[in-house]
């Protein structure tokens, strides 16, 4: 037998078959059966992304992986991330610092430094937990990227780890998908593959299981398991909104006349064509009284008619902006807030809302220096050239939480702060600087940084316009995962309640704490996976090595 490699990797026959949360499954298995375990993947591509306390950015997906094992999230988790900012290039983030924009050829010439630098780190890994679950990008069969590959089989090989090969039963093709994977594969990376998972699976498992027996046969390889497709669970996405979400939008603009408008508070995000960081309103979708909705154009906008607007972080925000105002969503934005829907912009979003942004470093857009806002709020944004990212703590300034707590109980009955409830917490990434413009008479500061990164501080973060005359508000922020934070959220909910009315037949929010939810959905996730998986089968593989 093998020597145990301290290591497994997940890939997958193509993008979107569930790696990702097959990592997470893993770990989190690991981690209750008493065993360190640590999430790893070399290169990943994602706009929706994470700071660290130490004040680097990381793709989510080892995020979530990083919770399910128990860990504070780390940049070393994920070395290299791709952040697309136009068809041809991409903002290139190594050990959680910006390197440059480059082209795919210019990265290229990095891929030695690189793998380098993945060598190092799964060694180290190594040296420092029982086990590290590593995680592949796309397809290894990418003939075309084998030569370069650094996050597939060539990291396998570096981690001398055995591979277990996903495939998605759902798109149809699974066993082909499988086949074609391993045979387009040379041959010695083809002894790599130990496992095949089948994954999300519908209907009787005994219907399948010909296909699983044949496949089996015909590679020489056992299959693991076959998962069951799943909505129950509630595990934070990476790369985009998921398909349910969008029937979910479907079905509920067909109904928007119905019994559920008048009792649920509904609230439109804006999905941007270069959206970031949507993983902000995940918690606040778990309310049992909220409707969220992913929004695409200005007609489904005004048949929809929502209580609240928002919108959301963009990576590239000018881009958007012209986006908004070319599709007429803007247009239907501005409509909409003149009669009685509350806006919010967060990051990119918030950037948006105001009079003018300014690119003079041509920071974000190589051939836009300066553009007109929504004019909603009255702040002119500068793009700088350094990008701020920190983890931060933060309070309600008291003047807004005197107009929340018109509506809040729970905001109305706290003396000072939100310690009641916890520190509130958050992150900025973002390259701009927000000021008001004119009087600013009608706004007013929306957050206290009381701590950034590792140190005290005493700065204001957003504003506010509260129209309690009209049952409105208008707010902005740099501070992302505010409605991760049970008393901002709970808050904004109420507001909305009081100013249409609305009498859900809900007492309250059923998360008070997020990350507890968060935690309790890895255990289901893992139960899931070992109730169908072999796990005798499973611990075979990871503990012989290759």
């Amino acid at each position: 037998m093998a020597k145990d490699s301290k290591s497994l990797m997940i890939q997958g026959t193509s993008s979107h078959v569930g790696k990702s949360i097959a990592v997470a499954a893993i770990c989190r298995i690991l981690k209750q059966d008493g065993y360190s375990v640590c999430p790893f993947k070399s290169q990943n591509m994602a706009l929706n992304s994470y700071i660290t306390a130490s004040g680097g950015e990381m793709g989510r997906a080892q995020v979530v992986q990083a919770e399910a094992c128990g860990l504070e999230p780390e940049v070393f988790m994920n070395p290299v991330l791709i952040k697309p900012v136009a068809d041809t290039r991409a903002q290139i983030i190594f050990m959680g610092k910006v390197l440059k924009n480059m082209s795919a050829s210019e990265y290229d010439g990095k891929k030695k430094m690189f793998l380098d630098k993945i060598k190092e780190l799964l060694d180290d890994i190594k040296s420092k937990f029982d086990y590290v679950i590593i995680e592949g990008a796309g397809s290894p069969a990418e003939i075309n990227l084998l030569e370069n590959d650094i996050v597939n089989m060539r990291t396998a090989v570096v981690a001398g780890s055995p591979v277990i090969l996903v495939g998605d039963v759902d798109k149809g093709g699974v066993f082909a998908s499988f086949y074609g994977t391993v045979k387009l594969l040379p041959a010695h990376f083809q002894k790599y593959i130990r496992g095949l998972l089948v994954n999300k699976f519908r209907g009787d498992v005994n219907l399948l299981q010909p296909g699983n027996d044949y496949i089996a046969k015909k590679l020489g390889i056992p299959v693991l398991g076959t998962i069951p497709y799943f909505r129950d669970i509630h595990i934070e996405e990476e790369d985009s909104v998921n398909l349910e979400r969008e029937r979910d939008r479907a079905a509920f603009l067909s109904r928007t006349k119905g019994s559920e408008v008048g009792r649920r508070v509904v609230v439109a995000v804006i999905y941007l064509p270069h959206i970031s960081n949507f993983t902000d309103f995940d918690a606040l979708g778990h309310e049992d009284e909220v409707s969220l909705i992913y929004i695409r154009s200005a007609a489904d906008l005004a048949a929809l008619d929502p209580h609240m607007i928002i919108i959301p972080g963009s990576k590239s925000t000018i881009g958007d902006l012209i986006y908004l105002r070319e599709s007429g969503i803007e247009e239907e934005i501005k409509k909409q807030y003149g009669r009685q829907t509350s806006v919010i912009g967060i990051c990119g979003g918030y950037q948006m809302l105001g009079k003018i942004i300014t690119d003079r470093f041509k920071s974000e857009s190589k051939s836009t220096e300066s553009i007109e806002g929504m004019g909603l709020l009255d702040i002119a944004t500068d793009y700088l050239k350094k990008k701020n990212t920190y983890q931060v703590e933060f309070d309600l300034k008291g003047a807004v939480r005197d107009q929340l707590g018109t509506y809040c109980n729970a905001l109305r009955d706290l003396s000072g702060g939100s310690s009641q409830y916890g520190k509130m917490k958050g992150y900025e990434i973002h390259m701009g600087i927000s000021k008001i413009i004119g009087s600013g008479n009608d706004l007013i500061p929306l957050f206290d940084i009381n701590r950034r990164g590792d140190k005290e501080a005493a700065l204001d973060d957003g504003l506010l316009k509260f129209d309690r005359e009209n049952k409105k508000m208008i707010m902005g922020t740099y501070i992302h995962g505010i409605f991760d934070n049970y008393i901002f959220r709970r808050a904004v909910v109420a507001v909305l309640k009081g100013f249409h009315n609305i009498r859900s037949d809900s007492a309250g929010s059923s998360i008070k704490s997020y990350n507890d939810f968060k935690q309790s959905q890895y255990n289901r996730l893992a139960d899931l996976f070992r109730e169908n998986m072999d796990m005798d089968l499973f611990y075979k593989i990871l503990k012989s090595g290759v």
